[in-house]
């Protein structure tokens, strides 16, 4: 009991928290904002990470962004930011610290910051953000209205920032639309196809059939009419074009030509719409972040017809969870089946992995004591302890099974064993515990992946010692005070 309490004590993530060097600071300008006006934002922002004293370089995109995305609007971008290696604040301060000027300076700008490495697991994994509230429902009129009141909701949760409500970061620019008479193309000497091309080339231009050759890689080039075409609807109204049987009409004449509003992104998933809430964490761990949400989404009293999912980063460290847990689960079987082998009977399984399974305590209390996660790491770490346990039980039980066999009593035999056995078990657990602190104490690059698992497994391990000579002869000697002692042989 008392290592569940302890268990629900723990913060839990689904990678250890590291200091990369570096973020990625993800943008969004107000749908149809201009370029002239993107770029006088983001010239601003510049100012901002360049003013920063821990900034060294950064980098800037605008209508392209890191990972899988194949489409990527105008007004969106990023900015590459790398830290300076020697500096006094950490990265989360660095962030707090951008995040709060830009806030105030440009409060247009949506933002949202994850360092380079969670950035690209997030994409491979496709759960970007640690937050990801899934609203299910067949009214979009519903969902355009669900979407803000979550958003605002969970934004008032302390330690979650970078929210966006699922409807303001998915809306388009403005767009136009054509709408082609066959007839009247026709009757003015065009095909609904050159009409298409023409209205094409005004917008988004034309592809050349041949690339430009540049250091000899291919570059594709688009060709569109001027700036003076496009300034206004009248402007591409009255743009004249010729046919390729040589008659000339004014675009106008050919289509029916209207501005539509800005629209939002359509998602669906499994052939359902939703709309997703996503939001990050800053100085809290993922399991209690979401602990909050799930309490506040609660309290809000959504309508039956809306389904609700928790996806995102939280999602994958459940699964990720649900499979150690298996891991767990046959790595103790396995054990067991390989101890009644060497053993040929029941006991001594038993007493072994009563201390393997009680070393888990020491796990535990270790990850308390410095203020660690429970993450994937220090799964494994968790994991490695219970064979590390197993090793020390079969020094010891194997010592006992000879003592007995020479005639000894069963407390005799245990007392003897205990002794023979005492140097080596502390010997080879201090060893490991020795080998383990470099990593534990995050010396060196990359170190910070594997600290959580060297915490656990020197917390598994120092309590191991103990256990290994107390629980284990102890249990062993209870289930097997009554056998007999086996006859000396001839």
């Amino acid at each position: 009991m008392a290592t569940w309490a302890g268990y629900q004590a723990l913060g839990s993530d689904l990678l250890p928290e590291m200091d990369e060097g570096g973020f990625v600071l993800d943008y969004i300008m107000p749908a149809g904002s201009s370029l002239t006006e993107t770029n006088r934002v983001l010239e601003h922002v510049e100012r901002i990470l360049h003013a920063t004293p821990e900034v060294e370089i950064t980098s800037r995109r605008t209508g392209l962004q890191m990972g899988l995305a194949a489409v990527t609007e105008a007004n969106t971008g990023d900015f590459t930011v790398k830290l300076k290696s020697r500096r006094s604040r950490g990265i989360d301060d660095v962030i707090a610290d951008v995040r709060a000027q830009i806030r105030a300076t440009e409060p247009e700008l949506d933002i949202e910051f994850t360092q380079v490495l969670q950035d690209m697991i997030g994409d491979l994994s496709n759960a970007p953000e640690p937050i990801q509230i899934k609203l299910f429902t067949n009214d979009p009129a519903l969902l355009a209205q669900l979407g803000p009141r979550v958003g605002n909701a969970i934004g008032k949760i302390k330690g979650v920032v970078d929210v966006q409500n699922g409807i303001e970061n998915t809306i388009s620019g403005p767009a136009t639309d054509f709408q082609i008479d066959p007839v009247v193309a026709a009757r003015l000497g065009f095909t609904p196809t050159e009409v298409s091309q023409d209205a094409t080339a005004i917008l988004d231009g034309l592809p050349t059939s041949d690339p430009l050759i540049a250091n000899d890689r291919p570059y594709t080039i688009r060709v569109r009419l001027g700036e003076e075409h496009r300034t206004s609807l009248d402007a591409i109204r009255n743009t004249v074009f010729n046919s390729s049987s040589g008659h000339t009409a004014t675009l106008g004449s050919l289509a029916t030509i209207q501005q539509l509003p800005p629209q939002n992104e359509v998602k669906r998933e499994n052939l359902q719409r939703l709309v997703v809430v996503t939001g990050r964490l800053e100085g809290s761990d993922l399991g209690s972040g979401i602990a909050k949400v799930r309490q506040i989404i609660a309290g809000l009293h959504l309508p039956a017809s809306v389904r609700v999912e928790y996806g995102g980063t939280y999602e994958e460290q459940q699964k990720s969870f649900r499979d150690l847990l298996q891991v767990l689960l046959l790595a103790l079987a396995l054990v067991f089946g390989v101890l009644l082998t060497e053993f040929r009977n029941f006991p001594a399984p038993i007493a072994i992995l009563t201390s393997s399974v009680l070393s888990i305590s020491g796990v535990i209390l270790a990850l308390l004591i410095t203020n660690t996660t429970f993450n994937v790491a220090s799964f494994m770490g968790l994991i490695m302890v219970i064979g590390i346990v197993a090793k020390n039980g079969i020094l010891l039980l194997d010592a006992d099974e000879k003592f007995r066999a020479e005639g000894l009593s069963a407390a005799e035999a245990m007392m003897h064993a205990a002794q023979r056995r005492l140097r080596p078990i502390m010997m080879t657990a201090i060893a490991a515990v020795c080998g383990m602190l470099p990593l534990a104490f995050a010396l060196g690059a990359g170190s910070q992946m594997l600290q959580p698992l060297a915490i656990a497994v020197i917390g598994g391990l120092a309590i191991s010692m103990v256990l290994s000579l107390v629980v284990t002869p102890v249990v062993y000697f209870l289930l097997t005070r009554d056998r007999a002692t086996p006859e000396e042989p001839a």
